[in-house]
């Protein structure tokens, strides 16, 4: 186990805060779509999150739970509030793309971001303590199409998470391996969720916000409360009267533009806006680039224009700056 004094003062200062007599604490979001925003927050709501995941996956006191998150965003408070509230020893290893390199067992339970889980699956030994971990949730992204396929054999249950900071962490989960294999979430018990009239993902957690949350997720749902993401309201661009959702885009074009990349967009005067790629890295010729969308994407779908840059924007958990992707876009292309 390893972890830097700045973590291990990260992960103090917290747990004071935790037995502190203040009823809240304050959390921020991502900032995936904009600035991240300080909200404060019951931590009896906090503890009741906490409690509907270790029921929900079974977890029991003195099991072991591994903190590799930083301690600054909700994902890694609510594995150290799990902790405190269930039982749970904690394991903390400073935040890294490949947290378990330095483990001699694998623990009971384990929350990673998708980057960590790829770096870790390129190691064998570091891979087969991933297979030996009793219950792990992957969240804060998007989940690559050959990232699952990599995961669906493993022997214990894997879960891809769907929350945010006002939800206090997730609350529904999908199996990502095994018989129970999915693209639906199930809601955890006590959970709600419906549609706005633009088809955007509604949630009701009355155990931890006594709101019902409107999301800008554009969701399908089915009449047993399951659902699945087709991508962010807020992620549709419309370049001359076509509907482009970027997720789909980038989705397409993953498993053939091997480089890191994101789709965003820029104003245009006939268009509107159009639709182009940030791609990390040197120049590729244009003409290769087109070529290679023409191969996954419908015409209307197909990038305008690529920039490349030397590093991609992205949040402390590792999720596309779009709102910054958006901004440099335009200042490359001059609008």
């Amino acid at each position: 186990m390893t972890h830097d004094t700045s973590f291990s003062q990260s992960v103090a200062a917290f747990v004071a805060d935790w037995n502190s007599a203040r009823p809240t604490m304050t959390v921020h979001t991502s900032g995936s779509t904009g600035k991240p925003k300080a909200i404060e927050v019951e931590k009896a709501r906090m503890a009741a999150s906490a409690r509907m995941t270790c029921e929900f996956l079974g977890l029991q006191p003195g099991q072991s739970a591994l903190l590799c998150l930083p301690v600054e965003y909700i994902a890694g408070k609510m594995v150290i509030v799990r902790a405190l509230t269930c039982g749970l020893r904690l394991l903390p290893v400073e935040p890294s793309n490949r947290p378990l390199s330095g483990l001699d067992k694998s623990p009971d339970f384990a929350a990673f971001v998708p980057s960590q889980v790829y770096e870790t699956l390129r190691f064998p030994e570091e891979a087969r303590c991933l297979e030996d971990i009793g219950q792990t949730l992957i969240g804060g992204g998007a989940i690559a199409p050959d990232l699952q396929e990599r995961l669906r054999d493993l022997p214990n249950p894997v879960w891809s998470t769907y929350g945010m900071t006002e939800t206090l962490s997730h609350v529904a989960l999908r199996r990502l391996n095994g018989p129970g294999a999915s693209d639906w979430y199930t809601p955890l018990p006590g959970v709600e969720v419906g549609q706005d009239a633009s088809g955007c993902l509604t949630v009701y957690a009355p155990r931890v916000n006594p709101a019902r949350l409107t999301t800008h997720d554009l969701a399908e749902l089915r009449p047993d409360g399951q659902f699945r993401i087709l991508g962010r309201k807020d992620n549709t661009i419309i370049s001359g009267g076509v509907k482009i959702q970027l997720e789909d885009v980038e989705t397409a074009l993953r498993p053939s533009l091997t480089r890191p990349f994101i789709a965003t967009s820029v104003p245009d005067g006939k268009y509107g806006e159009i639709l182009v790629l940030l791609i990390e890295g040197c120049p590729m010729a244009e003409d290769l680039l087109n070529a290679l969308c023409a191969k996954c994407l419908p015409v209307y779908h197909r990038p305008k224009h690529y920039f490349f840059l030397d590093r991609l924007p992205v949040t402390v958990s590792g999720k596309p700056a779009r709102k910054e992707a958006r901004s440099i876009a335009r200042a490359m292309a001059g609008r």
